[in-house]
């Protein structure tokens, strides 16, 4: 009882105590002599015996002409390799500018078996849970008629993941975190069966705190509760053993892929997504997740914009569906998805119009899901394309659909942030603003603060809601999911939200692009060689 008590009061403690606790006890002390400090002290000592290794590589014979051998074998290959040019471009400049560590830590990348380990665990759990859905049936003739490119995004969601088309499901637009997170316990207080959470980050405080409560009575009225989060968090936001803390609540917890003191090159791929299901009845996905910035109880870059996605509905089972995988990715695998599963089939309304299609990213199939279906809006675009994103790190191929579909008359605008989270994040989205804006895109800063919603909205008819940004962590490294909206009344809701938030902006012209500060353009520029692996 003890302890339980004390989960509760480090859950519920107010923004003060928080930002006191951050700065004192969590900030130094916890963290000096925490496991976090013993991770990246570890990581650090293996860094530098690889480094002592390879200097003293350097006084054996024929060191320099086996290394410009093996430079140029390298290079050739990842010339002739089928991958983004940008990519490109940044490990041929790690090979040549630093020979030793570069090739070490491309052949460390492309051979890591960690990695390798969790992409066959995964396959293994997808191809285990496809016995258990239902084949895929032909979309409708009145979805072929009035949306035609639902067919080809089907074939594409659902050859990587096992994702159809909804009809039958209720789509509700939260346009902040506040709203989010009363929809959230409001739905959560009528869980009768289960309540799936997964999310890149829990953290302790006001809004996590109200949660908890809520999880816990559930839990002790035997509803199945499980929480899953990304393992990062355990670094510099929960401590580790808070599984088992959440245990003694009767919550079952799981970490995602956590840090541990040894190097792994699929630490990069980290869980992104944010879903929680209700009774297999209630989906929510977007941008929030579990912490006090969110909801703009802790201010740490001016006001928070966020937004979330309530479904409701035979759609909610793709969701379902996503959480399972990464539960038993995550743990002791599950033995049987079906009962879950079957809790998603007849609860929608069948008056709700449209149709939707959920979907997951995976970085570990070799597929851009997530990029292929922004390019879709784009590219069918008549109209508009009005976009959120916190972050704009930009491929070849996301650059070269925004300016072409400005460049054919759509009207594509983007929402940026005012005040961004990271500097580095901020100069490399400016090395784009010139290219995107001469060919006509029209590029906004929300000054009251920080944007982190990812939202696409197009010709008052598609949407996309859901956590994939506009850089090479959600398109290639990182879990992500979203949902494509058609022709369902929130659309509407995403398009207005979307003016609400522009009027709150400011313009960026290109006298901000010449007149930027020298050390943002420099800091860019340098950065921009580099940004396919940060």
């Amino acid at each position: 009882m003890e302890e339980r008590e004390q989960i509760r009061q480090r859950s519920a403690q107010s923004q003060e105590e928080r930002r006191l606790l951050k700065r004192g006890k969590r900030g130094v002390l916890t963290f000096v002599f925490g496991r976090s400090m013993l991770v990246l002290v570890m990581l650090a000592v293996q860094i530098l015996l690889l480094a002592s290794l390879f200097n003293s590589l350097q006084s054996t014979p024929y060191y320099y002409s086996a290394l410009l051998l093996v430079e140029a074998v390298m290079i050739t290959h990842l010339v002739n390799k089928s991958s983004e040019p940008y990519t490109k471009i940044t490990w041929i400049m790690l090979v040549v500018l630093t020979p030793p560590l570069g090739l070490a830590l491309y052949l460390f990348v492309e051979t890591e078996m960690g990695h390798r380990m969790l992409n066959r665990r995964l396959s293994q759990v997808v191809a285990e849970t496809e016995a258990l859905l239902p084949p895929r049936q032909p979309l409708p003739e009145r979805a072929m008629a009035a949306a035609p490119e639902l067919k080809g995004l089907e074939t594409l969601t659902f050859a990587h993941g096992r994702f159809p088309v909804f009809e039958h499901t209720d789509v509700r637009y939260l346009s902040s975190g506040e709203a989010s997170l009363e929809a959230m316990l409001e739905d959560l207080r009528q869980a009768k069966d289960f309540i799936f959470l997964e999310f890149f980050i829990i953290d302790e405080g006001y809004m996590w705190g109200r949660v908890l409560k809520v999880l816990e009575e559930k839990a002790a009225q035997g509803v199945e509760v499980r929480v899953l989060y990304d393992g990062t968090c355990a670094l510099f936001r929960l401590p580790w053993r808070y599984p088992k803390m959440l245990e003694k609540l009767g919550i079952r917890c799981r970490m995602f892929s956590p840090i541990r003191p040894l190097i792994s090159a699929h630490y990069n791929n980290r869980d992104h997504r944010k879903i929680l299901v209700v009774d297999g009845r209630v989906a929510y996905t977007g941008g929030v997740n579990m912490a006090d910035e969110y909801v703009n109880r802790l201010e740490r870059f001016g006001h928070w914009k966020d937004v979330s996605l309530r479904l409701e509905g035979e759609a909610v089972r793709s969701f379902t569906l996503m959480f399972l995988q990464m539960w038993s990715v995550s743990g002791e695998e599950e033995s049987d998805f079906s009962r879950w599963l079957k809790a998603s089939e007849d609860t929608g309304d069948a008056g709700a119009p449209g149709w939707v299609l959920p979907y997951g990213d995976s970085p570990l199939d070799g597929e851009r899901v997530g990029e292929l279906v922004y390019s879709d809006i784009l590219s069918r675009a008549d109209r508009y394309v009005h976009i959120m994103t916190p972050y704009l790190i930009l491929d070849t191929e996301m650059a070269a659909a925004l300016v072409f579909a400005a460049k054919r008359g759509v009207d594509v605008r983007l929402i940026l942030p005012g005040i961004p989270d990271k500097k580095y994040a901020f100069a490399l989205a400016r090395t784009h603003y010139a290219e995107l804006l001469r060919a006509g895109v029209r590029l906004y800063e929300y000054t009251p603060g920080f944007v982190h919603a990812k939202v696409f909205v197009s010709d008052d008819i598609k949407a996309v809601v859901g956590t994939i940004n506009l850089d090479y962590r959600s398109f290639y490294l990182h879990f992500e999911c979203a949902a494509y909206l058609r022709d369902v009344p929130a659309v509407a809701d995403v398009e207005a939200d979307f003016q609400d938030t522009l009027s709150k902006c400011r313009e960026v012209c290109m006298e901000d692009v010449k007149t930027m500060k020298w050390t943002t353009r420099l800091a860019g520029w340098l950065l921009k060689v580099f940004a396919p692996v940060m």
